[in-house]
């Protein structure tokens, strides 16, 4: 049974840069319908900005990226935001995140910088948890 979650773009780097950790794992439980992704379409924006940086992935061309990009794009649901509170968080790449969790009622915000995610989990009752704690609690691990 899958169910949402939102996984920042910091997560997706470490995925795609090695296949040793949980990013990587993250990733290849998509392929076992263990949760959907969601996302927004300035969310989507971003992980193709970042993602693209050459310093960033430099192991992957940009048609690499893109056709990564389909695959995840093909595997989430897209949700419109059509509120907006910012700001909520210091960085507002962070609330891009936060956005699209709570637009899709996710169970889960998957990313590697928690302390950038404080107190969301009482405001929105969404766990800010890393791919590790996520899979851990999932038994994917």
């Amino acid at each position: 049974m899958s169910f949402p979650i939102v996984i920042d773009t910091n997560v997706l780097v470490a995925a795609l840069r090695s296949r040793e950790g949980a990013s990587f794992k993250l990733l290849m439980a998509l392929t076992k319908d263990a949760y959907r992704p969601c996302l927004s379409v300035p969310l989507f924006i971003e992980y193709e900005s970042v993602l693209k940086r050459t310093e960033l992935v430099a192991s992957l061309s940009n048609n690499d990226i893109d056709d990564f990009l389909d695959y995840f794009l093909s595997q989430s649901s897209i949700h419109e935001v059509f509120f907006l509170w910012r700001p909520f968080l210091k960085d507002p790449k962070d609330d891009l995140v936060l956005e699209a969790a709570v637009a899709s009622q996710s169970q889960y915000l998957v990313t590697f910088n928690l302390r950038d995610f404080v107190d969301v989990d009482k405001c929105f009752g969404i766990q800010v948890v890393t791919p590790q704690q996520f899979l851990l609690e999932q038994k994917l691990l």
